[in-house]
């Protein structure tokens, strides 16, 4: 089955008691038995729910993957993957990675005795050489958040093989759509459903998808046990939102690729972020183990103050300042004070993310609205 298909009819099959096309809602929290643990494969919702069910086969379908699990957000889905490792394991981190995760990884996880040693992995002898007898794991995004860098996802699979260690990739940005880390060599697979696979910014929710059997009974005892478990309404709304994925994607593509030249040939603008230029430094390896550059792009001015980029944060008029992306609508974003303000200054800055960074998630709107409203902004 193509691509395009499958993004339709993964994990959904007509209801077979009443033939409804789209998955139920299975608003429930228990089922009854007809003796002590005689049941229908569901006994209470934490542990399973119809609804969750075919959500977690589609997102085993999207990513080529044997199992999928859906949790209550990306970040609580990060937190299971952690809960695989003990005292004294380390873990390899991208130095340039989503706040919300640094602080995971720094604030709360640090605090037990795990240690994460964050390095520019877009170069993998940094990977190896950072490689000891206590890494466990290696957590990559590609691209990151919010600089656009690069990994070579299956060279990195195979220093993690050796090693003996897990190659956790988050790949929110991309999609499946765009990049699917399994097929590359990577273990598991971690997403922010609240993104482009749910898509219409109205849903929190994570996802993991990975192949090996022993790490879905891990995983899936970690997410019974610990409880961070979406709903079946958010299942419902997700279930529905990956059914568009790829027509959204190939707008995401289309639109990202028109802003971010209309950015690269503005006067006013420095430097612009996006995997799709052919001298950007990721460049080959992007276009290597992904099917096109997707929408999310950063960019600095000219003017590298920071009332110049707040300026322009609220001069837009179409595109809203607000958290999150990979929804429908484009979303403009400072990183320094939102999405990244949990990373400390001297850490920002040390790699490369600035006070002044603008981020964008370019939408599907008309792609000349959305470069009229730039020019506003950025004057």
């Amino acid at each position: 089955m193509k691509l395009n298909t499958k993004i339709i009819h993964a994990g959904v099959d007509p209801d077979p008691s009443t033939g409804a096309i789209m998955t139920p809602i299975f608003q429930t929290s228990t089922y009854v038995q007809t003796g002590p643990n005689e049941h229908k494969g569901y006994d209470y919702s934490r542990a399973g729910n119809p609804t969750r069910t075919a959500l977690e086969t589609a997102f085993a379908a999207l990513e080529n993957a044997k199992h999928g699990l859906a949790f209550s957000s990306g970040v609580a889905a990060t937190d299971a993957v952690i809960r695989l490792l003990k005292p004294g394991d380390e873990v390899i981190a991208a130095n340039d990675m989503y706040g919300g995760t640094y602080r995971l990884f720094s604030k709360l996880w640090a605090d037990f005795g795990i240690k994460f040693i964050y390095i520019d992995t877009t170069k993998t002898e940094h990977i190896s050489a950072a490689i000891t007898g206590q890494t466990k794991m290696i957590w990559l995004e590609t691209p990151t958040n919010p600089l656009m860098n690069i990994t070579d996802i299956e060279a990195t699979a195979a220093i993690a093989k050796k090693a003996k260690a897990l190659l956790v990739v988050d790949n929110t940005f991309a999609s499946p759509y765009l990049q699917n880390p399994l097929d590359l060599g990577a273990d598991i697979v971690m997403h922010s459903a609240t993104k482009y696979l749910g898509g219409h910014s109205d849903v929190i929710m994570g996802a993991l998808m990975m192949n090996d059997d022993s790490l879905r009974e891990k995983l899936f005892f970690i997410q019974k046990s610990s409880g961070a478990v979406p709903g079946p309404m958010d299942c419902f709304l997700v279930l529905r939102g990956v059914k568009t994925l790829h027509i959204r994607m190939q707008r995401h593509c289309e639109n990202g690729r028109k802003v971010a030249e209309f950015l690269a040939g503005h006067p006013k603008v420095k430097k612009v972020y996006w995997c799709g230029f052919e001298n950007s430094n990721g460049y080959a390896v992007a276009r290597k183990q992904m099917r096109d550059f997707g929408g999310m792009m950063s960019f600095e001015l000219a003017d590298e103050s920071v009332d110049a980029a707040i300026k322009v944060l609220k001069g837009t008029r179409i595109i809203a300042l607000a958290e999150s992306l990979g929804g429908v609508e484009s979303l403009i974003n400072h990183p320094a004070t939102m999405t990244h303000a949990s990373v400390p200054r001297e850490e920002r800055i040390k790699n490369g993310l600035s006070d002044s960074l603008i981020r964008l998630s370019i939408g599907i709107e008309d792609a000349d609205d959305l470069i009229d409203d730039l020019k506003l902004a950025i004057g």
